[in-house]
This record gives C-alpha cells, structure tokens and sequence, in this order.
C-alpha cells in the first residue's frame, strides 16, 4: 500500500467540510498519524483520544464497560466522539464521531481472534465495520496499519471522497461492513432519550458564511415564536461583537414532561419559515447549556436571570449557587440580559443585585435597543401574535 496513496486520500478528507472527534482503543494509531502529518489536518481533526487504561475507558464511558473489543463498544465510542464533536465545531459545521476497538498481535499469543470494530456516526446515519484478520499472518505493526487504511477508508467514505490504496487486507479477510440512516423522527427521538446530545437546524442562509467559533443562543420554549424573540436576539447580537445567532429548544424539561417528537417539529417548523437557525437540546439547566455550548453567550430575560442568582434555586445556599455559575463562568460562557418584568417591576441587568464574584458574566443589553416585554403565555391565551 503506497504511502503516496494513502496521503492523497487524507488531503482530500481535510479538503472536506467534515469534522471529526476520533477515539481509538487496541489500534489503528497509525492512522492518526497520518491525519495529522498531512497538512490541513486542523480542518478536519477536532480531537483524538486513546483511551487505553481500564481507568481511562471508564471515564469515557462513564461505567465499566462489559466487553471491551466489540461492535457496540465501537458504536458507544462514535456516539460520544459525535457529541463531543458537536460541542467543539463551529456553528453549522458538520461533524463525525469516530469510534475504534481491536485486539491486535501483542507480545504474547493470543487465544481468541485478532480483530477490530470501527464505528463512524453522523447526523443522521452510523457506518459498522469489522473485521477478523488471519492469526499470524502479520506483526502488531502491520496489523495496526491495516486497521489504520480501513478507518481512513471509512472516514473518506463518510466524508463524500473516494479511496483509492489498498487496505492491505487479503480476500478471506473481508470486511463486514453495514449503514444505517435514521429518519428525522428516530434523531429526534434519540435526542429525547438522551443518545443525541443535539440537533441543529440550519435554516439561516448565513450559516454557512459563519467565521465565528462563539454562539450567540437565545434559549426558550417558543410556544409560540413571538416577535419580542427575534427583537431580543438582534438587540443582542448589536451588543457582541462576533459570533453566532441561534435559538435552542430543550426536549427535556427541568419540570414537566419531555416535548414529544410532534411537539419539537411543530416549533422548529416556526424557525424555517423565517430562515432562523434553531437547535433542539436536551439540557434544560444553563450549567448544562454551558457544557454543552462552551464559550457561548446565552440571551435570557431579567427575569430569568434573577432566577439564575436566585440561592433559593440551589438548595437555599448563596455559596452552591456561586460554584454553579463560577463553572459556567469557567466555560467562557455569558449572560447577555434584556429587560423584562420581575414581580410587576421593569428591570434591567444592574437593577437584580448580581453579586461581584460573577458580575462579569452578566451583560445588559440597553434598553434603547430592547424594551419588549411580550409573554408567550399571554400570546397562548389571547391566541394571537405569534409567528407562523
């Protein structure tokens, strides 16, 4: 297998708007090297990780894993490479998890099989691989190397680009390969179940113009979509420089039930009329939207933001509430704050007493550039004013 080959393949896979989160287990190392010895490799490589210690791969998993070496152990690694991945690419971007697990040649015979599973998850499919490779037949190292061109065929398939090498597998050695989308409905249902960790709808025609790393979310239930939410996000956006626009759904509610599958198209529907680009979640809480989203600025209502400082939301304790936010803060996240009503009164960002040690987390948004105060409640009750 030429090296030359294999090479062309890997800048044609950085040539694609694709980006990826790698994990990898028993093998294939040699592929990352080529992914980033190649340049470019910044365009496509988000993160690798090698979790290789019993200690490691439980911390990845977050539980001791029942067999280490099989398809649904590579499946469980793609899946978490591909929320990993949503959480580190710019908006818009699309994105795979890459999941590896072999038992190749080691310095001491082995009884069992030597083989590996590969997984590779997108929006809306996983591509499986596995094979069984001839005991004895090669070294660690060229073992290594066949799982390596397997995985970088599998990403260059996944990324739309051809591959042209020759894995160096022998023809008893045939690859067990299978693909499997997933309808909008079973996404979204994933997402429920807490699988996805979320979907974005790109429907605004800048996305993919977009230079920005930073979102600039405005978060809500949006039953219905109101005017007052479009006017909120563009006053914000006049006060961040950079960045970008988008609303986010939660699936999952702190205290009702889940949206259910009609229920989330029904509201994202709302957005593509306009052009708006939406993402469903399944964090309800802001600490979590913070994990989630890292970096970004989260566009609330004063009166959500009294909430947010409020100690009697976490467990009545001032200091519980001060290591929450100083997490958030930990994040890179902000608080851009609109005025709105609070117990009768209209309040801005300074009037809510934020204390000093997140102060700077908080950032008002004048109101000779926002002073709506519309109730998506009262709009559910007089059954007018919303966006359809």
């Amino acid at each position: 297998m030429a090296e030359s080959a294999i090479r062309n393949v890997v800048e044609a896979i950085h040539s694609s708007p694709i980006q990826a989160v790698v994990y990898l287990s028993g093998g294939a190392s040699q592929s990352l090297g080529w992914l980033m010895s190649v340049p470019g490799a910044s365009n496509t490589l988000l993160e690798a990780v090698v979790p290789y210690s019993m200690i490691s791969m439980v911390q990845l998993l977050g539980r001791v894993p029942n067999q280490h070496c099989s398809q649904a152990m590579a499946n469980e690694m793609a899946l978490l490479a591909y929320n990993r991945a949503l959480t580190l690419s710019k908006p818009g971007c699309k994105v795979l998890g890459v999941g590896f697990t072999g038992t190749l040649a080691t310095s001491r015979p082995k009884r069992g099989d030597h083989r590996f599973f590969l997984s590779i998850r997108s929006s809306d499919r996983i591509w499986e691989t596995s094979v069984t490779l001839i005991k004895g037949k090669r070294s660690r190292e060229e073992e290594d190397k066949v799982a390596s061109c397997v995985l970088i065929q599998a990403m260059a398939k996944a990324c739309q680009v051809s591959e042209t090498f020759d894995s160096g597998l022998t023809e008893s050695e045939v690859p067990n390969e299978s693909e499997t989308q997933f309808s909008e409905e079973e996404e979204l249902e994933q997402l429920i179940d807490g699988q996805l960790s979320s979907k974005i709808y790109l429907f605004s025609k800048d996305a993919n113009e977009s230079n920005g790393d930073r979102k600039i979310i405005l978060p809500g239930s949006f039953n219905p979509l109101h005017d007052g939410h479009l006017k909120l996000l563009e006053a914000a956006m006049s006060v961040c420089e950079g960045g970008y626009p988008s609303f986010e759904i939660s699936a999952v509610n702190a205290d009702k039930p889940s949206l259910s599958v009609a229920e989330i198209k029904d509201r994202v529907k709302q957005f593509e009329v306009l052009g708006k680009t939406i993402i469903v979640s399944n964090q309800p809480f802001f600490y979590k939207k913070a994990e989630l989203f890292p970096g970004s600025s989260f566009v609330i209502g004063a009166d959500t933001a009294a909430r947010l400082i409020n100690p009697k939301y976490y467990e009545g304790s001032k200091t519980r509430m001060l290591e929450v936010l100083g997490d958030c803060k930990r994040t890179g996240c902000k608080f851009l704050v609109g005025g709105r009503n609070v117990d009768g009164v209209f309040k801005i960002g300074e009037d809510l007493g934020i204390p000093e040690e997140i102060s700077d987390m908080f950032i008002s948004i004048p109101t000779d550039k926002f002073k709506i105060d519309i109730s998506s409640t009262e709009l559910r009750n007089n059954k007018g004013g919303a966006i359809s």
